[in-house]
């Protein structure tokens, strides 16, 4: 079976091989055998089997998946979702949508939990009465993860453990009764009370910042002529981290005293110093490494930056 059947989309595709990657496990193994009756795509998987086959080095990427997830995380944790930042410090539920960029990262080894991915299509307003897009928990101004008291937990497990009874089952429409209960899951979160107090503008702004320099850093070094940079430009920085590109533009000169375009080209020029110096690619490669597509683009910017040119610097 191909599960690409069922998905365009490619990060669910890649979800699957991150979670069996360096095991014996076949990615499609772990599809429901029946999903492709379904339109769309469900499927429940517990946290701590997970670390185990992946020996507890599974990475969550900060990024956008093409599938809506609801966790919930055991073990201490830190949640970055968008420009807000919660420290879970024994348990939480998230709920993450594919319009935000999003990760939690262990901070003990003490991890398990659950967690469930679906996409709109199988939860689409036909099939369960609800609409995804106007729900304020998975609204892209909401605060989207709470902890949990070990009450709490007890009654997020339990509709979790009916929705992994019910995928291995064999009754005919256990679909129509495991989106029953995805939605008690997500009415269950909107009665939460949300962590609001840990954020102030400041505070937000701040992340934003954060977010915006660990994103850029993270393209470098440049250490081979087929790397490339993707991030470029306040507008693309803007996107990845779901902000107009305008408030970025505000929270960085706040924060850093420059703006986006000059905290880029910085580094942008830091770099084309550093490979013209210590590498022998020419000029051209360079160039393009750093993400521009014409070599006059390059030789521009980096004169306007340093008032040399990439030959004259080199030499």
């Amino acid at each position: 079976m191909n599960f690409t059947n069922f998905t365009s989309m490619k990060s669910l595709d890649s979800f699957y091989k991150d979670i069996t990657n360096g095991s014996i496990i076949e990615p499609t193994s772990l599809l429901p055998g029946d999903i492709k009756k379904e339109i769309g795509h469900f499927n429940i998987f517990d946290i701590k089997e997970i670390l185990e086959r992946l020996h507890g080095k599974s990475v969550m990427p900060y990024d956008r998946r093409a599938y809506y997830k609801i966790s919930l995380i055991k073990g201490k944790n830190r949640a970055e979702y968008a420009d807000k930042i919660i420290d879970i410090e024994k348990q939480g539920l998230l709920f993450a949508t594919p319009k935000i960029p999003y990760n939690y990262l262990p901070q003990d080894t003490n991890q398990g939990g659950q967690f469930c991915v679906f996409t709109s299509e199988f939860l689409s307003k036909n099939k369960s009465g609800i609409d995804l897009d106007e729900l304020p928990i998975f609204a892209s101004d909401g605060y989207p993860i709470f902890q949990l008291t070990d009450e709490e937990v007890v009654e997020a497990e339990l509709i979790f453990n009916k929705i992994q009874k019910e995928i291995n089952s064999d009754y005919v429409y256990k679909y129509d009764l495991i989106r029953n209960y995805v939605a008690e899951l997500i009415h269950f979160g909107q009665k939460l009370q949300p962590i609001t107090a840990l954020y102030s503008k400041h505070n937000s702004g701040a992340r934003v910042s954060s977010l915006f320099a660990e994103l850029l850093e993270r393209q470098f070094p440049i250490e081979s002529t087929n790397q490339r940079l993707e991030l470029r430009t306040a507008k693309d920085f803007a996107e990845r981290l779901s902000v107009h590109v305008n408030h970025l533009n505000k929270v960085l000169k706040e924060n850093t005293g420059k703006t986006t375009t000059e905290l880029i080209s910085t580094r942008l020029t830091n770099e084309a110093k550093i490979l013209l110096k210590q590498t022998d690619w020419n000029i051209s490669e360079i160039a393009y490494s750093l993400g521009f597509e014409e070599l006059a683009h390059f030789s521009n910017f980096f004169k306007k930056q340093t008032t040399y040119t990439p030959l004259a610097f080199r030499s």
